[in-house]
């Protein structure tokens, strides 16, 4: 559609406004003949006929007896509204389009399919998409002032402007007030002053042009370097919040992830992006989670190709770090809004949070701080300026919009080296990036490499301490978290050395634990340390000692609200998981998952019970589905009961005198949480506390909390329940003379993969220490089978803290299998060498 097309078309709207159709039955509510149609003034009527243009609006034709008169004359004073309502401007090369409209494009983009030629397009999408102030100004929510673009409204007068600024547009929101006129104080950051979806049609009809498109990836490329520049060093969203338009206006543009922006335009895009301040980022997180799952998709999978991209481009070593790559760090920090947004966009609880005990700090200097290490053994948990910013934490997520995993880079994973990262997240956070800082792009794996660094880092300074102390004191050196017990006094033994340590030097519980079983032999090397655990384990979940309750159903272990054990054997139990965290054993506790949620820092909700008390959830969330009267067909009240230790029934008023108050359809959300509450948090309460206690005691001063969700605790505490022995084939190792191809060898793994699976947990245990995989799978275990003689009537044995299994070549598969089976069933204790 030409430009005489365009203003003919309009001329027809406003007299079919002003005169009508002439059609005494006319049913167009646009037309003035229309029994209903109320009459417009001549401004009102002009500026309602570029409206009905652009939408395209129902067009009646003349009646017959309005034809002749109509081609006789025109309305005059049409004549003098309309000879300057151009839709596009005057000039064909369009030099005085300062900022674009949805309506500018289209008429642009007519001119042009008319024509047959795009370059009129090609230069105005490259002048105003290069130009950060013109695009601010583009695709504007406020209509009125967005056409004054178009030459058809500068002739309006000051009239009709006096009129618009008298009843601004509904659509314009706090945040589209022009750049000159600063911040309202009543901005809303979840309010823009851009027209999202005008700007998402505008690009459905772009990007289907080959032409269009090299013009926005240069436009992108010649606009982002000033971006970058402006954002750093001049300050500009804090003076004008409209600059988040330009970020709106281009992340809306589906092909970024194509190969034409990987290369230049996007790299220098996510830079100028990673430069926003956490203010801006924020609002853009609030944004994209109100835009839903698909908008937040489509970022995620933008920012991830790039980085895959960018690392499967390059070689990274240790003088080449991928911690430099500057494209991989901004599409990075690019990747946590998108991150945030999942989170925000889906379920989340930001309530219902543990109180955390605060230490008293006192005034005097640590060791650390006088020798110079505060950085590097600061306390306290660290926190995200964005997390903070927002509020809300990735432990408040219920249910993302993405799921985690999707977020987790393989290829990044595989070039970090977390010695390196995590020299930068402890000391040099403020000159160099860590991935640590984005725990969410990295993998369990990957961020355990991470705490292993840091715990052993400590173990090791603890050590220096020790011995300095020594020298100073002139007292016998102690580097180690010594344990000596007795395997039939295990519990015992432990709580008392535990506590004494505990209460005189808990400094002392950040070093290399060793464990020494009294009256046996052997170095500990790691597996003694390993069945320590296992032992106490066994013993402190033993149902006959009543600490914890277990469940036949879920197979799971639960506190006892009645258990007659006092809080330190909760605390011995929190110690156990924190050192074995701090010591990298797997354990094997069978917790729900809320109790992990509960040591990061959330109380147990309805929700929780799904997995801890599936009955009791499950008769819960029939009762709040429930559509008939529930005050009489359940004839439930505020009172509960449970059983105690010796199976008697004890009631609880969830409120004073409950036992009065009956349960209906009004109140049965507060019943179902206050019973929920009282079940996860108020009846343990005092268990819990004390076994936080213990496992914080360990891991006050690590970054635990900082790096990993509750379900990766419970990885790292329990190791993976899947075991793919296929995996521990391929990586096991040969030693004294076996290989791979030993006939012996062939045999054992075929008589393995024969096992049923207690009997491979059986192998597992006898062989490691534990029977489940560690984190990453047995495929990270590194086994190795080490030839122990020729054919004999001995059994195999093990060194578990080696994960070493030594084997006889015996004579035939039979008489293999009968004695590893006996092996692993009878073995038990450290001695058996």
């Amino acid at each position: 559609m030409n430009r005489a097309t365009a203003k003919h078309l309009i001329e027809r709207y406003f007299r079919q406004l002003t005169d009508g159709c002439g059609n005494g039955d006319c049913t167009n509510e646009f037309c003035a003949s229309c029994s209903d149609f109320q009459p417009l003034d001549n401004n009102t009527a002009a500026a309602k006929a570029l409206e009905l243009f652009k939408i395209n609006a129902k067009l009646c034709n003349p009646h017959p007896s309005k034809r002749d008169s109509d081609s006789q004359h025109k309305d005059t004073h049409l004549d003098s509204r309309m000879s300057d309502m151009d839709l596009c401007p005057a000039k064909e090369d369009f030099s005085d389009v300062n900022y674009l409209t949805e309506n500018t494009v289209c008429m642009i983009l007519s001119f042009c399919e008319e024509k047959g030629d795009y370059s009129a397009l090609i230069r105005i999408i490259g002048r105003i998409f290069s130009n950060a102030d013109a695009l601010i100004k583009s695709f504007r929510k406020d209509e009125p002032k967005a056409a004054e673009n178009l030459d058809s409204l500068e002739a309006r007068g000051a009239d009709k402007s006096e009129k618009s600024s008298d009843k601004p547009s509904e659509e314009m929101g706090a945040a589209a007030a022009l750049p000159d006129e600063g911040v309202n104080e009543s901005f809303d950051p979840c309010e823009v002053s851009v027209d999202m979806e005008a700007v998402r049609r505008v690009y459905d009809k772009l990007l289907g042009l080959d032409q269009v498109e090299a013009a926005l990836v240069n436009a992108l490329v010649y606009l982002t370097p000033n971006m970058e520049l402006d954002l750093e060093y001049l300050d500009v969203y804090e003076t004008n919040p409209d600059y988040l338009n330009i970020f709106l206006i281009v992340l809306e543009n589906s092909n970024l992830h194509s190969p034409e922006y990987l290369e230049v335009a996007l790299p220098q895009f996510c830079k100028a992006m990673s430069k926003l301040p956490v203010t801006a980022l924020a609002r853009l997180v609030k944004l994209w989670s109100m835009y839903g799952l698909q908008h937040i998709r489509r970022m995620m999978e933008t920012f991830q190709q790039l980085i895959t991209f960018t690392v499967v481009s390059n070689e990274y070593d240790s003088d080449n770090l991928v911690n430099d790559d500057e494209t991989v760090v901004a599409a990075t920090q690019c990747l946590k809004v998108a991150f945030y947004a999942s989170i925000l966009g889906g379920d989340v609880n930001v309530d219902h949070n543990e109180e955390d005990d605060e230490d008293s700090d006192s005034d005097e200097p640590t060791l650390h701080e006088l020798l110079g290490e505060e950085r590097l053994y600061k306390k306290g948990p660290r926190v995200d300026p964005l997390e903070k910013e927002l509020g809300v934490r990735p432990v408040d997520s219920i249910k993302p919009l993405i799921p985690f995993e999707d977020f987790i880079n393989e290829s990044l994973n595989e070039v970090v080296e977390m010695d390196k990262d995590f020299t930068f997240f402890k000391v040099n956070a403020e000159t160099k990036f860590s991935f640590q800082t984005c725990p969410f792009i990295l993998s369990v794996i990957t961020k355990n490499q991470g705490l292993y660094y840091d715990n052993r880092i400590r173990m090791y300074s603890e050590r220096r301490l020790t011995a300095l102390y020594s020298m100073v004191q002139g007292q016998q050196p102690n580097p180690y978290l010594k344990l000596k017990v007795r395997r039939d006094h295990i519990i015992d033994d432990a709580l008392v050395r535990l506590e004494m340590i505990s209460m005189e030097n808990p400094s002392d519980l950040k070093k290399q634990l060793f464990v020494e079983f009294e009256g046996e032999q052997g170095v500990d090397e790691g597996g003694v340390s390993k069945e320590f655990f296992q032992l106490v384990l066994e013993e402190i979940f033993n149902p006959d000692i009543g600490m914890f309750s277990y469940d036949d159903d879920t197979k799971l272990f639960w506190f006892n609200s009645s258990s007659l054990e006092n809080e330190a054997q909760y605390t011995l139990v929190g110690l156990v998981l924190g050192l074995a965290i701090y010591n990298n054993c797997i354990l094997d506790v069978h917790f729900p998952m809320v109790v992990y949620r509960k040591l990061m820092g959330k109380k147990g909700t309805f929700l929780d019970l799904s997995d801890s008390h599936p009955v009791l959830y499950q008769s819960l969330k029939e009762l709040l589905a429930y559509t008939g009267n529930v005050e009489e067909d359940m004839t439930l009240t505020y009172q509960i009961s449970h059983t105690d230790l010796f199976g008697n029934p004890i009631l609880y008023d969830l409120k004073e005198q409950g036992d009065q108050i009956p349960i209906t359809k009004e109140n049965r959300q507060e019943f179902v949480d206050m019973y929920a509450d009282y079940i996860l948090n108020k009846s343990v309460e005092r268990q819990f506390k004390a076994f936080k206690k213990g496992f914080q005691m360990v891991t006050n001063e690590s970054p635990l909390k900082y790096l990993f969700r509750p379900e990766e605790v419970e990885l790292l505490i329990c190791g993976s329940r899947k075991l793919d022995f296929d995996a521990l084939e391929k990586t096991t190792e040969y030693d004294g003379g076996y290989s791979k191809d030993s006939q012996i060898i062939k045999d054992f793994w075929e008589t393995i993969h024969s096992f049923g699976e207690e009997q491979k947990r059986l192998f597992l245990q006898f062989t490691t220490g534990t029977d489940r995989a560690p984190v990453g799978g047995l495929g990270k275990l590194k086994m190795i089978i080490a030839k122990n003689g020729s054919d004999t009537d001995r059994l195999p044995t093990s060194h578990t803290c080696f994960n070493a299994l030594l084997l006889p070549e015996y004579s035939s598969k039979e008489k293999l299998r009968e004695r590893l089976l006996k092996a692993i069933t009878y073995a038990k204790g450290f001695g058996m060498l």
